[in-house]
């Protein structure tokens, strides 16, 4: 299942009138994209239960809401314009790093990785660069990780992160805060026929360093899942 073309033309509406008078006027269209998007992300269950543990999960498991939480943000448009979900053992409460789709107009994407680590697992993720580089290298410099998703995105520390020297062979690694890995989609692209099997293609792509991530932030244990 692809997303219409006519879902942008509804997400661009609603970013020119982000307002809840607005929305519910014209909450049978959102339906009509909510109910078309819940089928692309049903056969994505399916297609990543190819090498994911998908059992139970479920497509309330892995969309996210389109309202906002603005009690923390000054920007009080109550409804994002973009469509989003994750996907993971566990859904996306699972707390483990997942694959993640995000659909808006010219800027759809699937991404993944070590994007709001918490310090302990920032100190966890130095600690394994510093014992055994090798290993995330392999994957994240592998020729065709990188030709379809390039370099990592994300913030870095000016200096060393402290206790590690300036002069570590890995301090580029090590300055890194965030390590989040994307590949954009066209509009065209996610309205086409065999839209499914490409953002499965680079979620299969992208594993080896989401189980690398999972590995080092939960020591190979799974982590309390919440449904």
């Amino acid at each position: 299942m692809s997303v219409p073309s006519s879902t942008f033309n509804y997400l661009n509406q609603l970013k020119e009138n982000n307002t809840r008078e607005w929305f519910h006027a014209n909450k049978k269209t959102y339906d009509g994209v909510k109910a078309n998007f819940e089928v692309t992300i049903k056969e994505l269950i399916g297609s990543i239960a190819a090498f994911e543990d998908m059992t139970g999960v479920e497509v309330k498991d892995c969309n996210y809401r389109i309202a906002r939480d603005v009690r923390f943000t000054k920007d009080k448009a109550p409804y994002k314009t973009w469509l989003s979900a994750s996907f993971s053992a566990g859904g996306r409460k699972s707390g483990r790093m997942d694959y993640y789709l995000h659909i808006e107009d010219n800027k759809s994407f699937l991404g993944g990785g070590m994007y709001s680590p918490t310090p302990e697992q920032l100190a966890k993720l130095r600690q394994e660069i510093d014992y055994n580089a090798q290993e995330l290298k392999s994957i994240i410099y592998n020729p065709e990780f990188v030709k379809m998703f390039g370099e990592a995105e994300g913030e870095s520390v000016k200096s060393a992160p402290k206790g590690y020297s300036k002069e570590h062979p890995e301090i580029e690694l090590l300055r890194k805060k965030q390590l989040f890995f994307w590949h954009q989609f066209s509009n065209k692209e996610v309205s086409a026929d065999n839209f499914v099997q490409k953002v499965t293609e680079a979620c299969f792509t992208l594993k080896p360093y989401l189980d690398f991530l999972n590995y080092v932030f939960f020591d190979d244990q799974e982590p309390e899942i919440k449904l």
